[in-house]
């Protein structure tokens, strides 16, 4: 015993010690010449467990489909927020509104609901796709041929008086609106309609988008606009790249930031603060005070919607989301978008959806909004002849029934500016999902006008939002 405790470095006195513990403890213990054993008898147990119970492998798969190397480059559709599995979908139902008219009989079949959503499907993969602009602003000329464009003179209401019988009048940006009156405003004619802005009667106090004389002011010399807006602060301030715009256009293209009182006070604090002539980079801020919405997102749409009610002398008009960075020169985005294809409005149709009924699942989703409101919104729509989108449709009227929205490009036209009113008024009504409301307003003007043109530019997009060198950042 001395021998060996010896080789293992232990004095004799030590290892005196060392065995009483190894035969305190020795129950414990595995001695070295079994651990062999022990290792068989774990890797056979392995073994076991498998030939028992199963394990798949990728060996017979092909090597996209392989569940171990898959990267999970999508999530389930309707698998709720919180983890819950996805819903059952629903029966196949019918496609369309189909309205059968003969000289004794009418049958109308309606589409009903999407009250419960479809299986997940796998996330599309989008690619950048190069967009064609000028080489430079210096080569681009205003064509003539706005005057082309259907002429009409509009007006718009500016204040509501009191009915003797409404004891309880209150006040809405967007006015009181009635059926007849809504329907008659789809009509391309010489009019006055609703398009926000509505005042009270005298003595009541603002609707609200108050904006102080000297922002009006400036505004009103604006010939071309970009524009965007944050309220609420719910977003950080996103400068145009300053190097990627001409110097023509930075003399004459306004550069508009709308925000409120809150967003500007949080800009401040992060050392974002106007100069002297209320610009940050090469935004101008106007500040909005009394929001005309506690819902901060249809407070955006009337920047967003009503420009050529903000910039009354404005010819253009480039609306972008809060969320997206300017990266390339205006001018040569109207060229692109307007004057090469000879618009007056562009927008590019969603990256995924193109039918409203699949929108109207997603916001239920992802609780966009009240979903009783949606419903409301969509029963009326299609009580009114509002359709499913069919893509193999040769006659079909866009290439897509749900916009983007994030960008938008304008001629300030009669057709335009009308288009715009009708789109702002469905806001104000329904839902602030504009989304929504955007096909139906197009279709509707259209088969309530069809002797008279509206060129719209509805383009696609491969991925957000690279298509025109508008970068999130």
């Amino acid at each position: 015993m001395n021998c060996y405790l010896e080789k293992r470095g232990i004095s004799n006195e030590n290892g005196i010690r060392g065995v009483r513990r190894g035969k305190r403890f020795g129950r414990v213990t595995f001695p070295r010449h079994k651990l062999s054993t022990w290792t068989f008898l774990f890797g056979t147990i392995f073994l076991l467990y498998f030939v028992v119970f199963g394990l798949k492998m990728p060996f017979h798969e092909k090597l996209e489909d392989s569940p171990l190397i898959q990267q999970r480059t999508h999530r389930d559709l309707w698998a709720s927020e919180a983890g819950r599995p996805p819903l059952t979908p629903p029966p196949r139902r019918a496609n369309t509104i189909n309205t059968a008219t003969t000289s004794t009989t009418t049958t109308t079949t309606t589409t009903p609901l999407p009250s419960s959503p479809p299986r997940g499907k796998r996330h599309r993969q989008h690619i950048p796709c190069e967009i064609g602009f000028a080489k430079s602003v210096d080569y681009i000329v205003e064509p003539s041929h706005l005057t082309n464009f259907t002429q009409f003179s509009l007006k718009y209401i500016d204040r509501e008086e009191k009915a003797s019988w409404n004891n309880n009048f209150d006040l809405r940006f967007g006015g009181h609106q009635t059926l007849i009156e809504r329907q008659q405003s789809f009509y391309a004619k010489n009019q006055t309609l609703h398009c926000g802005f509505v005042k009270g009667p005298p003595g009541y106090p603002s609707t609200g988008f108050e904006i102080n004389e000297k922002d009006k002011a400036y505004m009103k010399t604006c010939k071309i606009v970009v524009s965007s807006c944050i309220f609420g602060n719910s977003d950080f301030l996103r400068r145009p790249t300053s190097k990627q715009i001409s110097g023509y256009s930075k003399n004459n293209v306004c550069f508009v930031m709308f925000v409120d009182e809150q967003t500007l006070s949080k800009l401040s604090l992060e050392g974002n603060v106007p100069d002297d002539g209320g610009k940050i980079g090469l935004w101008r801020l106007v500040v909005v005070r009394n929001l005309p919405y506690k819902d901060m997102r249809r407070t955006g749409k009337v920047p967003k919607l009503l420009s050529h009610r903000l910039f009354p002398s404005a010819r253009y008009s480039i609306w972008l989301d809060s969320k997206m960075r300017l990266h390339t020169d205006p001018m040569l985005i109207l060229e692109r978008f307007l004057w090469r294809t000879k618009s007056e409005y562009a927008i590019s149709n969603h990256y995924d959806r193109h039918c409203v009924w699949e929108e109207v699942l997603q916001n239920k989703r992802l609780n966009k909004y009240n979903h009783t409101a949606i419903d409301e919104q969509f029963k009326f729509y299609q009580s009114d002849g509002l359709t499913k989108f069919d893509p193999s449709d040769p006659n079909k009227l866009l290439p897509s029934y749900v916009p983007e929205g994030s960008f938008i490009v304008r001629a300030h036209t009669p057709m335009s500016n009308l288009f715009s009113c009708l789109w702002f008024n469905e806001v104000d009504r329904f839902t602030s999902r504009d989304q929504l409301s955007f096909a139906y307003t197009y279709l509707k003007l259209k088969s309530m006008n069809p002797d008279k043109s509206f060129y719209l530019n509805m383009f696609k997009v491969s991925h957000f939002p690279e298509y025109i060198n508008v970068y999130i950042q």
